[in-house]
């Protein structure tokens, strides 16, 4: 019986993404300038002044920072990368579904906004 409950409790745990699980919902991400310069940004249709941390969801699509500083790059894109808790999911194929669906197995780089 013991091994039942075991089986059963493993059989369930499988079904949930260890990323969506273990990791946050959202990425903080440090956002500058190439030249140290203040400028206003936008992303994701807030606004914020560079240098500054910008808190992104972790839904997997690409982040894009916008500014209209003729001396910056207009927009700069935000990389991502899978969250390295996506991995313990090598076991499970319905957990990985589960972050990559949730988008949770995905995380965000800092950011350089280049500037003249």
């Amino acid at each position: 019986m013991k091994a039942i409950k075991i089986a059963v409790m493993m059989f369930a745990a499988s079904l949930a993404g260890c990323a969506t699980l273990f990791s946050e919902d959202s990425a903080t991400i440090n956002v500058s300038t190439s030249n140290g310069k203040k400028v206003d940004i936008t992303v994701d249709g807030q606004n914020y002044t560079a240098p500054t941390t910008v808190k992104l969801e972790k839904d997997g699509s690409t982040k894009v920072i916008e500014t209209k500083d003729s001396s910056c790059a207009s927009s700069t894109a935000v990389r991502k990368k899978i969250e390295v808790v996506t991995f313990i999911n090598v076991f499970s194929t319905t957990g990985f579904t589960t972050d990559a669906a949730t988008g949770s197995m995905w995380t965000y780089d800092n950011a350089v906004i280049d500037c003249q």
